[in-house]
């Protein structure tokens, strides 16, 4: 007994329901190395300029030996800094150990600066004297700060810093490959692309790459300028440890409202030494840096790449932010350029991208 064939519109369903049920299976299987694959493609997208002007200068060679050369770039990138972070760290951490275990036996006494407060100084020190100047008052306040919390939290911490460990090198691996068959996957997401939307597929990956490299000039660019424009200003002020502080700042800085957090704590301990004119100067050079920064060169730069106001610009960052947390810094206002083009095109606004270097 012959068995009725399927129409051909019942198959073309089967097959979307097949490919469907396999494409989420395969996200589903691979869901927790998703951020190192989108950090991968994000870093691939920031140093592709790079990585042409390479093979254009190493011709014949830059089929391993220039994506080795620029994942180890970024390695370094990282670990550089990170271990410049811990050093301090270290170098710290025994004079802030004995720091607290002489203030749990002896309390700390109101520091001189809380006389010289321009208002609320009777205020701040009777607040000072009832729960940091007695030997139990510090020892309640500092209990957050004891080895025994610490060690309670150990677990969490380790487990967490291994799964970042982890990632970051999975990223790694995956930035080499990315790098290595560039050309090929370029060429195979414009066949896909043309196959599943026809020319607008294109037209969203360019406007998807040219976002993010926008992006990433003016959140990472310019938050590196800020922060070598403040560590001069913690130096001249006589903050602690200005360069770390000026690291700090620069990474800060690249999310929105972070940066004044960290210049605000370098005041803040400006304010412990005694000298609150320094507090004053570097809270004030802060701002106007900040200020700046943030209404002139960073909505230049993101919105002339992304054909984006900054308000859109913002709202995709922070949204990619709270969504997907540092990832989101790139990722957001690419999602964001691409609606804003598709939006465009279809009320008859649209404009041409830019290629994709090929050479």
């Amino acid at each position: 007994m012959n068995l009725p064939q399927p129409s051909p519109a019942a198959q073309r369903i089967a097959r979307l329901v097949l490919v469907g049920a396999l494409l989420l299976l395969g996200l589903w299987v691979v869901r927790g190395f998703l951020p190192a694959l989108l950090w991968a493609a994000v870093i691939a997208i920031a140093v592709d300029p790079l990585h042409l002007k390479l093979r254009e200068w190493l011709h014949g060679t830059h089929r391993v030996v220039i994506p080795g050369a620029i994942t180890l770039l970024a390695l370094l990138v990282v670990l550089a800094p990170l271990g410049f972070g811990i050093s301090q760290a270290l170098r710290e951490a025994h004079d802030i150990a004995v720091w607290i275990t002489t203030a749990q036996a002896q309390g700390i006494p109101v520091p001189d600066w809380v006389n010289h407060l321009p208002t609320g100084a009777d205020a701040v020190r009777g607040w000072w004297q009832a729960h940091l100047a007695t030997p139990e008052g510090a020892s309640e306040q500092l209990r957050a700060l004891s080895s025994s919390e610490w060690l309670t939290r150990s677990r969490t911490i380790g487990v967490s810093v291994l799964h970042r460990v982890v990632t970051f090198g999975f990223t790694l691996l995956t930035l080499f490959f990315v790098l290595r068959d560039r050309d090929r996957l370029i060429a195979q997401a414009r066949v896909a692309g043309e196959r599943l939307f026809g020319p607008t597929g294109e037209r969203v990956g360019v406007q998807a790459i040219r976002s993010v490299r926008g992006t990433i000039d003016g959140l990472v660019l310019v938050g590196l300028g800020v922060g070598a424009l403040m560590a001069i200003v913690y130096l001249l002020a006589g903050v602690p440890h200005p360069l770390l502080l000026g690291a700090l700042t620069a990474v800060a800085a690249m999310i929105p409202f972070g940066a004044p957090l960290v210049f605000a704590v370098a005041a803040l301990l400006l304010v412990v030494q005694g000298s609150v004119m320094g507090a004053i100067i570097v809270a004030a050079a802060g701002t106007a840096i900040i200020f700046v920064a943030d209404h002139f060169i960073r909505p230049a730069m993101i919105g002339g790449a992304t054909r984006l106001p900054f308000l859109w610009v913002l709202i995709g960052i922070l949204g990619g932010v709270e969504t997907l947390g540092l990832l989101g810094l790139f990722i957001g206002p690419a999602v964001a350029a691409v609606l804003v083009m598709l939006w465009r095109e279809f009320v008859g606004e649209g404009e041409v991208p830019i290629a994709i270097d090929e050479s």
